[in-house]
């Protein structure tokens, strides 16, 4: 297998968010007025899109999706310049997300996993690896049999290739059902994790993120906390190296800030930067996309670094 330096793949989930922000409380048994809008989303993909918004090389985004959105996942991709890699699937529907985002901007989600976790070790070759400096994994598809499989399998390709591996646990929920032990074990030799503050405390047992961070960085070489509108932890070698702040914003929706903090993160380190100035990147992105509707970019040009 030859290798050239540049492209960023990103394994994991594509989904149908449907998204609705209600500026009152919810209305138990009748109707609450909202502003609901369908919408491409995944953690995997929109990491993948804020990436390629400030990279020039390729990016590109392996995951399954049903048969009934393919195409519509495919061009939205495509448009926020990332190379999809869709494995169709003949029986389960596009995964599905309901965000419901109350007046503070925090969002609540109902998720239908669908085919993003029947992502299998059949879809996974290590010839997706060709061209490849960087490899992401999302933390979703840790969370079945079939897809965690898969995960561990990209994640051994990569190292025995040399290529740097960074996992994001994405969601404090399904981590709990899976067991902290259990993600730990199966994530064991990426160089990045990508934790936010509720998935440190869970899987280390710390209260405060400054020592679940250091905790982490003990087991992975390098561990960055995302702490929503306070910043970002970066640590290594046990020890707190990086506080980095966020820029003030007004927020609209909270849903998928963590992905463009990851997407940007990347793109940062691909281009040269070290974790505390990448943190910084993502710390830009994250606060840019809490300010729209949806996980994405706000457009579809792309901002270089």
């Amino acid at each position: 297998m030859t290798r050239a330096p540049g492209a960023l793949l990103v394994v994991g989930d594509v989904v149908t968010d449907v998204v609705a922000l209600h500026r009152t409380p919810l209305a138990t048994a009748t109707d609450t007025a909202a502003r609901i809008r369908t919408l491409p989303g995944g953690a995997g993909a929109n990491a993948a899109c804020w990436a390629a918004r400030s990279w020039p090389g390729e990016v590109r985004l392996l995951g399954r999706v049903g048969t009934d959105t393919a195409g519509w996942h495919d061009r939205a991709l495509r448009r926020a310049g990332v190379r999809p890699l869709l494995v169709p699937d003949p029986e389960a529907a596009t995964a599905t997300v309901i965000a419901l985002v109350d007046p503070s901007a925090e969002r609540t989600f109902l998720t239908d996993s669908g085919a993003a976790l029947r992502l299998s070790p059949d879809d996974w070759s290590a010839r997706l690896l060709d061209g490849v400096a960087r490899l992401h994994l999302s933390g979703y598809l840790y969370f079945s049999g079939t897809s965690r499989a898969t995960a561990r399998r990209a994640l051994r390709d990569a190292r025995e290739a040399g290529i740097p591996v960074s996992v994001d646990p994405a969601s404090a929920g399904f981590l709990t059902e899976l067991g902290p032990d259990r993600f730990l074990a199966a994530t064991e030799g990426a160089e990045i994790l990508l934790p936010n503050a509720d998935e440190a405390r869970l899987l280390t047992g710390h209260t405060e993120p400054e020592p679940a961070a250091a905790e982490l960085s003990r087991r992975f070489p390098s561990v960055v906390v995302t702490l929503g509108a306070a910043g970002a932890l970066v640590a290594r070698g046990g020890e707190i190296t990086a506080r980095v702040t966020a820029p003030r914003v007004r927020p609209m929706d909270s849903t998928g800030a963590g992905d463009a903090f990851t997407g940007a993160f990347l793109a940062a380190l691909l281009a040269g930067a070290d974790p505390a100035h990448a943190a910084e990147a993502g710390c830009r992105a994250g606060a840019e996309a809490v300010t729209v509707m949806g996980g994405r970019p706000p457009d579809g040009r792309a901002v270089r670094i």
